[in-house]
């Protein structure tokens, strides 16, 4: 299947470990399925999650699915790399990735597209160099605040520079960029506020934790109607130039923003 990584919206993550989590995701209906190795899965269960993932991408998925393999250094990095290099993942997300060379290795021994995840501070600073050799970003949100020594209750303002910074790297090396993950899995209103920030800030999805999730992150990052009648009258009112609309001044940045929103909208 192609990997259009600019029509995803939805990230979901999930360890490869719960077969049951796995079935249910087929399902699920997000864009994206990320069957985890890493943080969700028990250093005994290692072995088991990865032959687990294995086989669960030999079926047949709606969506395409990724790997999220152990970090180089771990004592299953090598060991997840052959397997996510001779399955067929569509995608290998690589955890705490600090330097690009790391993560070009990942690449080309895989002959895969590979994801970035930033979630330290070293992260954040080797970005730019980072996106070389990378299909898409993926803010890791949880460690980044650890990383960064903040309380446990932090919200997303102490990370907000962060986050740009991340947006930053990725518009400039034209990649896909996802936001971080929402925790509290009963509180649908506080998602849907930190989706809409992500989808402010310019992010083009969010990771998630629960099917739950879907179908608010999905109207979170989808234009509105307003948002696409107003982005058709700007277009068909364009003729070059600076000129009026609506009593604003438009230019040809106006309708490259308008194009952009209008094709989300169709896919």
């Amino acid at each position: 299947m192609s990997l259009d990584l600019f029509g995803i919206r939805s990230v979901l993550f999930l360890p490869a470990s719960n077969p049951r989590a796995i079935e249910k995701a087929r399902e699920a209906g997000s864009d994206l399925v990320v069957l985890d190795l890493e943080d969700a899965v028990k250093p005994e269960d290692k072995d088991k999650a990865r032959q687990a993932a294995v086989e669960a991408v030999s079926g047949e998925w709606p969506m395409p699915v990724a790997i999220r393999i152990n970090g180089i250094g771990t004592d299953w990095h090598g060991q997840d790399l052959v397997a996510a290099t001779h399955c067929k993942a569509d995608l290998i997300v690589v955890p705490r990735v600090e330097d690009a060379e790391e993560l070009s290795f990942v690449r080309k021994q895989s002959g895969k597209p590979v994801a970035a995840m930033v979630e330290t501070a070293r992260g954040v600073l080797a970005v730019q160099a980072i996106t070389h050799d990378c299909a898409a970003l993926i803010a890791g949100t949880n460690d980044l605040r650890s990383s960064l020594h903040l309380p446990l209750e932090s919200g997303r303002e102490p990370i907000s520079m962060s986050l740009q910074m991340i947006v930053l790297a990725a518009r400039a090396a034209g990649i896909a960029v996802f936001d971080g993950v929402y925790n509290k899995l009963d509180d649908l209103d506080g998602f849907v506020a930190e989706a809409a920030d992500g989808r402010a800030l310019g992010f083009d999805g969010k990771s998630l934790i629960h099917p739950s999730q879907i179908e608010p992150c999905h109207l979170a990052f989808a234009p509105s109607d307003a948002e696409v009648e107003r982005a058709r009258k700007l277009v068909e009112a364009f003729h070059g130039g600076a000129e009026r609309f609506e009593n604003e001044m438009i230019e040809r940045m106006h309708i490259d923003q308008a194009e952009r929103l209008l094709a989300r909208a169709r896919s």
